[in-house]
């Protein structure tokens, strides 16, 4: 097996497991202590990756703001921020998004399609398109790629679609929960892993590496069984 960045998806859930409401309208479930525990995983990695009905939703990314985080990047020898990489098979964002004016380093993970109306203009720093032969995007090469380009840490950051699709092809290592304390509900709302469920032992185990609670919000870090 290629060297492959090491993957932790890191995600905030209601009690009853949805990540937006059925109208999938832009809305934080977490706390201030969430957001700065989602600022403390980002600032650890290498690189952030992200689909692009997230980025649709948000229209940026999220940057590490905090002094000492940032300090400590600088002291592990790390550029100030982690690399911005965005996944999309049809190459189809909108150029007038906050997230193009944002001073990080911006990476397009796509297909050969994706990628042509994105080639020569300035908007990403560089453009990955490794391609199965059903022309989606491939991403245990796209990983391999992503090693030998320095990045040795990932953390994946939604949405349900890129987690679904990385835990299919076993290229995600832990999994950060925040459970909030709240219920959205809506049998089309979003959950963080979507499209078509597992079977029985093709499942994802997880086994429990850290559990802790603050306020009413309890964090749980899983590292995913490899089977």
């Amino acid at each position: 097996m290629l060297p492959r960045p090491h993957a932790t998806l890191i995600l905030a859930t209601s009690a009853d497991g949805k990540i937006a409401d059925d109208r999938r309208r832009r809305e934080t479930l977490g706390s201030r202590r969430d957001f700065a525990h989602l600022q403390e995983q980002i600032a650890l990695a290498d690189g952030i990756i992200f689909g692009a009905q997230t980025l649709r939703t948000w229209r940026l990314s999220l940057t590490v703001s905090d002094p000492q985080l940032l300090s400590d990047r600088a002291a592990r020898g790390q550029s100030s921020q982690p690399v911005h990489i965005v996944c999309t098979r049809s190459g189809d964002l909108d150029e007038n998004m906050k997230f193009f004016r944002q001073p990080i380093d911006r990476w397009l993970l796509t297909t050969e399609t994706g990628a042509k109306s994105w080639q020569g203009r300035s908007h990403f720093d560089r453009i990955i398109t490794p391609e199965t032969p059903t022309g989606a995007i491939d991403f245990p090469a796209a990983f391999a790629q992503l090693a030998q380009l320095g990045i040795d840490r990932l953390a994946v950051t939604g949405g349900g679609t890129l987690a679904a699709t990385l835990f299919r092809v076993g290229l995600i290592d832990e999994v950060w929960l925040t459970l909030c304390p709240l219920i959205v509900g809506g049998t089309n709302a979003p959950t963080a892993v979507d499209g078509v469920s597992f079977d029985g032992d093709l499942r994802p185990q997880l086994d429990v590496l850290q559990l802790f609670s603050v306020g009413n919000e309890i964090f749980i870090r899983y590292r995913v069984r490899k089977t």
